[in-house]
């Protein structure tokens, strides 16, 4: 079954992460996994062009399905494999929109996260202009305390939409990665993320997943003054 499902996606990237968290909770280990370099620019490939014009990662097959956009794939994968391995997506209806909204919602953190860290990544630091930096700080650093809230509102040790695993914590936990790499002070000014970051992070699912390159790099200090 898995052997008919191939991803394309490339090291560090959150979207990329997202899915194969996914394959793991519902037992699709043995997947096609090609791993692709940015640095030479294999997401324009000729390979992944023919079935994805957008020429980004991640790029899923499935057979003959092809989905490209990481939310949309982890919602097939859900629907498609609903019986087996881990349920991502409860019946319930009330229980299910809040799963969406925050599985949506995490978009948000990623949204501010990278408005900052790519500028800082791509200007020089001379040229960095303070007004800017402050501004985008700001917006991430509002945006944080509502997930701290929805945490602590869900009682000590619970994922981020109730007691289950969901679509919602697959797509939290790259993001919440993603700013540790970049020294955000999480433990210091965020205590529930920090703990749930801490369970989730050595999650089978979530390990099958990290980026190859963060094990032996150390990340950037983009976010230690958010």
């Amino acid at each position: 079954m898995s052997s008919d499902i191939t991803l394309y996606w490339g090291s560090g990237s959150v979207p990329c992460w997202r899915p194969m968290i996914c394959l793991e909770e519902k037992g699709l280990s043995g997947y096609n996994s090609k791993l692709i370099s940015f640095e030479k620019k294999e997401h324009k490939s000729d390979e992944i062009m023919k079935i994805n014009p957008r020429g980004q990662v991640p790029t899923f097959k499935h057979g003959d399905v092809v989905v490209n956009e990481s939310m949309a794939i982890c919602l097939y994968l859900e629907n498609t494999f609903k019986n087996q391995g881990t349920k991502l997506l409860p019946d319930d209806p009330s229980h299910q929109a809040l799963v969406l909204q925050r599985f949506m919602e995490t978009q948000n953190i990623m949204d501010k996260n990278n408005a900052l860290v790519y500028y800082k990544f791509r200007t020089k630091q001379e040229d960095w202009d303070q007004g800017f930096i402050a501004e985008k700080s700001k917006a991430l650093a509002e945006e944080l305390p509502l997930w701290e809230k929805y945490l602590s509102q869900s009682g000590e040790g619970s994922f981020i939409a109730g007691k289950d695993f969901t679509l919602a914590d697959a797509a939290l936990i790259p993001a919440l990665a993603y700013l540790v790499r970049m020294k955000l002070p999480m433990k210091e000014r965020f205590p529930h993320l920090a703990s749930y970051y801490e369970r989730m992070k050595d999650r089978p699912s979530v390990q099958s997943g990290w980026p190859p390159h963060w094990k032996d790099t150390p990340g950037y200090d983009y976010l230690k003054d958010v």
